[in-house]
Order: structure tokens, then sequence, then C-alpha cells
């Protein structure tokens, strides 16, 4: 029986307890891998390197770039030429959304403010303001050129994690 998540993920000092929800520590060092399929490659990258910061970390071939900020890794395949006629989006995005955490919800407000100037001409828009949740997290919501929904979340358990880059 564990006490508490002991993952390289955490430092000492972010241990969480998941006894309680009859848990132990997984296998894995966490979910930091995301893939999309974007209709425009070039501009779902510029979308990801001027708006969020994303640094590409490895580029195989024009088809495929891979990014991360640190502790991450999001791969954006473009989808081949001979499928882009036959694909048809959903009316309803089948990803609910991806999200990318904050340290304060000032710091939400500081980004939405950086965001608002220039998420229209690289391709996205802004999806719901800034605003309170129950849970006392606080957020805003926005869709990258592809529609993908990317919350940008202060979360008072997540957001005091201590991630270490080197694990």
């Amino acid at each position: 029986m564990t006490t508490g998540l002991r993952s390289p993920y955490y430092t000492n000092s972010s241990l969480i307890n998941l006894t309680c929800f009859g848990m132990t520590a997984p296998f894995h060092r966490g979910l930091r891998h995301l893939a999309l399929r974007v209709v425009d490659l070039p501009r779902s990258r510029q979308f990801y390197e001027q708006l969020l910061g994303m640094q590409a970390v490895w580029e195989p071939d024009q088809e495929n770039v891979y990014f991360s900020s640190g502790a991450d890794n999001l791969a954006l395949h473009q989808i081949p030429k001979d499928e882009l006629s036959s694909y048809q989006p959903p009316n309803a995005q089948l990803l609910d959304h991806i999200g990318v955490i904050l340290d304060s919800p000032q710091a939400v407000d500081q980004m939405y403010q950086a965001v608002m100037p220039k998420i229209e001409s690289l391709g996205g828009q802004i999806t719901k303001k800034p605003k309170q949740h129950r849970d006392g997290s606080y957020s805003f919501y926005f869709s990258d050129p592809d529609g993908t929904l990317i919350q940008a979340l202060y979360e008072p358990t997540i957001s005091k994690l201590k991630f270490r880059a080197d694990t």
C-alpha cells in the first residue's frame, strides 16, 4: 500500500495522497504527449509557436512537427493531401478540450490579455472569456486553427505541483 504518489514527476514537497481513491502510483510518468491531425500544418505550427510559445524539437519531414514546452510533447501531423478532400470535421468535436496549466488566476488573466490581440490573425479564436469555476479553478478557452479547444487553466491542486524537467 502506498501513502502517496511517488513519481519522478513531482518533487517531495508536492506528493499526492491517492489512497483515498484506492490507487497506487502509476507505472507511467503522466499524460505528457498529444498528437493532433491538422488541415494546414504551416498555419497550425505558427499558431502553437507564436501563441503558446511551443518550441519545435523534431521535424522528421514536412508533414510532421513535434513541439515541447519543457515537460511535454505535442505532435502535429498533416492530414495527407489525398485524404483532405474527404476530411469532414464532425459537427461536434469528439475531443472535448486540451489544456495548459498556469500558476495563478492572475497568470490566466495575463495570458488572456497576451492572446487577445493576435489570436485571430493566427487562425484561432477566444471561445469563453476568463471565469471563476465552482471548484476554485479559473480559466478561459480558445481554439486553434483546426477548432481544437484549449483551456488556459489555474487549478488549485495541479497548479501547486512542481514539475521537474529532468524526469
